[in-house]
């Protein structure tokens, strides 16, 4: 345990106000050196505003309290300031440039010179170096849009280090990653621990917190909870849990009697290339069904095409069909594009909510009934009164926490955003809903609030998928469980046959078993 390393920070009666709302009220927070420090709290909780906060990017005037850091008063008035200090934040939504290369990346706005010009041989040179100390071997000249998610979290953190870090921020920083790519980067965060780098880490992934951290601060409702010595106070899983929530979640899973149908979506012999690479096959000969009343998971590695799949059916939103059929209620049909799809009864609630789920310039209301505007029109004239009615129903139905449906979509937590695009595609009444990643980022109590939701929606007759890379919730969702490797199904497993061994197996298996 760290307690015999001094205290490098200092977060006193931290209060932080938006309008009509106090995001942070008198929170304190205390890290040592040589520390992984974890943060947890439900979505709303005023963590991630808390970490804004320490790293100037809400700057000195804009909150009350005092950051010690160092054994100084700090008064950083932008990120530039905090990361000249040696404070370093990487938010969920990665700060990289796609087009550029790593190298690119990793030095922009930071970039090496000789005579007043970018000294790129130095730069490279350097890249290299910081990639070998986070694991990364890819050449530096590779634009970040072409390494997966897994890596560019890594540029991010080789980005931190150009910049001597001496506290890194992670906000979320396994939320998008596959198991072994997580595995990789908390490997990585002991590592800079080690080399006397302090972490403080935000992360919903309670396993991850109770395997990696030293302590762990619970925020709730903007204030300050506990906090917990993970080695001395024998925290678990449920304890935290009973910390962000207030009391002891006793199931993680609403209870669920499962009323299942006969079978009436069916997609046979799919087959899609990839958008760009015409030769590269994303979908290989895949066959599937889904029953009424039938929660079905695709489990698969990252990258092992689940998304694809679930994007070419929704519309021919991804890639470029080769052939297949959709057979629905015992007719082909044809699902050319997401309109058709809609039309025919299919939603599709995206991985990205906020670049492919919402816009983020609308409001609640707006976004609520944007799938389906003909259900509140006359003579292509929105009825706005009909509008907001749809808007309070939903979200007194899905309990989203929000002023009014006049509120902006952005300014929702994770969880809420994530009940907003639940309430826009519920109001489609769809036959079968895609649920690709519905509880990314999410914290456990809103988690269990969208579980009784796709339980709801079964209970209703409809099919439901649900893509996740979390073989627990897969578990205990689905009644049937599918697993994808490299673009093709590799096996099905009902419920009761289905555990975490025998679906790894599948989802590693590169010839077709079922």
């Amino acid at each position: 345990m760290t307690s015999s390393h001094p205290v490098i920070l200092e977060m006193r009666s931290i209060t932080k106000e938006f309008p009509g709302v106090k995001a942070l009220a008198d929170v304190s927070l205390a890290v040592r050196a040589e520390e992984i420090h974890a943060i947890c709290g439900e979505n709303g909780a005023g963590k991630s505003t808390l970490m804004k906060v320490l790293s100037g990017v809400y700057p000195y005037g804009t909150y009350t309290g005092d950051i010690v850091y160092q054994g100084q008063v700090c008064e950083f008035k932008d990120i530039r300031a905090s990361e000249a200090a040696g404070i370093v934040i990487i938010h969920q939504e990665l700060a990289l440039i796609p087009e550029l290369s790593i190298t690119e990346n990793i030095f922009l706005g930071n970039e090496p010179t000789r005579f007043g010009v970018i000294n790129w041989t130095e730069a490279r040179k350097r890249t290299i170096e910081l990639m070998a100390r986070v694991g990364l071997s890819d050449d530096p000249d590779t634009p970040v849009k072409e390494i997966g998610v897994g890596k560019q979290q890594l540029v991010e953190i080789a980005k931190a280090l150009n910049k001597s870090v001496k506290l890194l921020i992670l906000d979320e920083p396994t939320a998008a990653l596959n198991e072994s790519d997580s595995q990789h980067l908390l490997d990585l965060i002991r590592g800079l621990k080690s080399k006397g780098i302090s972490s403080i880490m935000i992360s919903h992934k309670l396993n991850e917190i109770e395997a990696v951290a030293d302590s762990i601060t619970i925020i709730r409702d903007g204030k300050t909870i506990e906090t917990l010595d993970v080695e001395a106070d024998g925290v678990d899983e449920d304890r935290i849990i009973k910390g962000m929530v207030g009391r002891t979640l006793e199931s993680r899973f609403p209870d669920h009697e499962p009323k299942i149908g006969e079978v009436f979506f069916e997609v046979k012999n799919w087959n899609v290339a990839h958008p760009a690479i015409a030769d590269r096959m994303v979908c290989k000969n895949s066959s599937f069904n889904v029953r009424r009343g039938e929660i079905v998971g695709f489990a698969g590695l990252m990258g092992a095409g689940r998304t694809e799949l679930a994007r070419s059916v929704f519309g021919r939103s991804y890639g470029n069909f080769i052939s297949g059929q959709i057979v629905k209620d015992g007719k082909e049909v044809a699902l050319k594009t997401v309109p058709q799809a809609i039309h025919h009864g299919l939603g599709y609630v995206t991985e990205d909510r906020k670049s492919l789920g919402l816009n983020l310039l609308d409001d609640i209301k707006t976004t609520t009934v944007s799938a389906a505007l003909e259900k509140i029109s006359k003579n292509t004239v929105v009825d706005v009164n009909r509008e907001y009615a749809v808007a309070e129903e939903y979200r007194r139905q899905l309990r989203t926490k929000a002023p009014s449906v006049d509120e902006g979509v952005a300014k929702l937590s994770g969880g809420n955003q994530q009940k907003v695009v639940l309430a826009k595609w519920m109001f489609t009444d769809p036959d079968l809903l895609i649920l690709d990643e519905p509880t990314r980022g999410i914290d456990v109590g809103a988690k269990y609030e969208i579980y009784g939701i796709i339980q709801q929606l079964a209970n209703q007759g409809k099919g439901v998928i649900v893509i996740s890379s979390e073989l627990p919730e897969l578990l205990g969702l689905s009644d049937r469980i599918y697993t994808i490797f490299e673009g093709a199904i590799t096996g099905v497993l009902d419920k009761d046959e289905a555990n975490q061994e025998s679906l790894m197996k599948l989802m590693t298996a590169a010839k077709k078993t079922a």
